[in-house]
């Protein structure tokens, strides 16, 4: 769309559905790539991806040409069934409904990649539960922690 400029940098996370730790360790780099894929073919750009056995964090650089919960819904389908047809668990991989989405301003991008690349050290220290409701509240995200994701009911 001509005359249309944008910088919308979004941090989004989500997690395995029950928040199982099944995302293999030896396999999380071509989740990654596979990802990354998706991504590109839909006309963002990726800026950082890692994962962690129980969910992912994604920074993306979104085009407004399609939307965010498009977007996510693309990620969560193909990336599932990229899983289940490699057949890298038992069982029917598949991600839990609902994500979180957070605006990063561009001053803040670096940030947000470096914690992106530490997942697993953060997680030696801070549970999922902790960081996922810490970015909701410093992002001042009004929810109800009983909806936040069904394993913490």
């Amino acid at each position: 769309m001509p005359n249309t400029y944008t910088q919308l940098f979004i941090h989004i996370v989500f997690t395995v559905k029950g928040r199982q730790a099944i995302i293999p360790r030896s396999h999380k780099e071509e989740l990654h790539r596979y990802i990354t894929g998706i991504i590109k073919n839909t006309g963002h750009l990726l800026l950082a991806v890692n994962s962690v056995p129980d969910h992912i964090h994604i920074l993306v650089a979104l085009k407004p040409s399609l939307a965010l919960s498009d977007l996510v819904r693309d990620i969560k389908s193909n990336s599932s069934s990229f899983v289940n047809e490699k057949g890298w668990i038992r069982g029917k991989f598949q991600w839990q409904e609902g994500f979180g989405a957070f605006s990063c301003s561009p001053a803040h991008c670096e940030n947000v990649k470096r914690y992106i690349a530490k997942q697993e050290e953060h997680h030696g220290y801070v549970t999922f539960k902790e960081e996922y409701l810490n970015l909701l509240e410093t992002y001042g995200v009004i929810y109800d922690e009983k909806y936040v994701f069904d394993v913490f009911a």
